[in-house]
């Protein structure tokens, strides 16, 4: 079984970002679907897709419902820096804080897991 921990960077101001983490999002559905274990996490820029795609309206929504349950969380202080913190926990989704208010890639390292970012 592949451990994998999709990491989200892209911001939310264009058509090439919304390819992005789209993309991190089918790749993270792929490897739910598999039976495989997967974390996504938010950081930098990338905070600010949460509350955007936990929106009913926004067309990919339907898409982050099936991977919701993966989500592992937000980077609490890139969410404060990037504007998006109050909205983040809005959804409910945990700000993550295991390293200088950040999450811990190496965490997911030591615990196995591949990371790739979008």
């Amino acid at each position: 079984m592949a451990k994998l921990a999709v990491v989200v960077l892209a911001d939310t101001e264009t058509h090439a970002d919304l390819g992005r983490v789209v993309n991190a999002l089918e790749v993270a559905k792929d490897f739910k679907e598999a039976g495989d274990e997967v974390v996504i996490i938010f950081d930098g820029a990338g905070t600010r897709w949460v509350p955007v795609l936990d929106n009913p309206e926004h067309r990919r929504h339907p898409l982050w419902l099936e991977v919701k349950d993966k989500v592992e969380g937000v980077c609490s202080y890139c969410s404060a820096a990037f504007g998006a913190k109050e909205q983040v926990q809005a959804t409910g989704i945990k700000l993550l804080s295991d390293f200088d208010d950040h999450p811990s890639i190496r965490n997911l390292i030591v615990n196995g897991y591949q990371v790739i970012t979008f």
